[in-house]
């Protein structure tokens, strides 16, 4: 019989049917992206999912990463002249606007331009510096949490 306070305690490990599961189960950040992206893009921009989700990941320090997910896909949905297909959450595979997004992710920040151009080829626009500016911005945040999109 398992202790009671075994199970509250944030390190546990828990084992079930062979399978072993830690509480924090940690996804690559390309992972993690993209299920918050389309958690936001089905439920709002106050899904608690996508919450949860990053609450899971970065535990306290998930206010900033929700905070600018949310004003990402806020600024994507805004601006963009056409209409960016995003996969259901359960998808193994990415569109090929997500693949869009994640190479944007990737640039580095002396690298605007380029994300620039991503951004740009992404919502069929001439200008897209507010969507370049909240990949960057995204990008630093989940570096600095432990999870870049190297």
């Amino acid at each position: 019989m398992q202790d009671r306070n075994e199970i509250s305690r944030p390190n546990t490990v828990l084992r079930l049917q062979g399978a072993t599961l830690s509480p924090r189960e940690h996804l690559s950040a390309r992972h993690l992206l993209l299920r918050v992206m389309r958690l936001i893009a089905i439920g709002g921009l106050n899904d608690a999912a996508a919450a949860a989700v990053l609450f899971g990941q970065f535990g306290r320090g998930h206010r900033r990463a929700l905070i600018l997910m949310r004003a990402l896909m806020l600024e994507l949905s805004r601006t963009s002249h056409r209409q960016i297909a995003l996969a259901p959450p359960c998808c193994g595979r990415i569109t090929r606007d997500e693949a869009v997004i994640l190479r944007a992710l990737a640039r580095t920040e002396s690298d605007f331009a380029a994300c620039h151009d991503d951004a740009r080829l992404l919502l069929g626009r001439d200008t897209a510096l507010g969507a370049a500016t909240c990949f960057q911005a995204v990008a630093a945040c989940f570096a600095d949490l432990g999870a870049p999109f190297d």
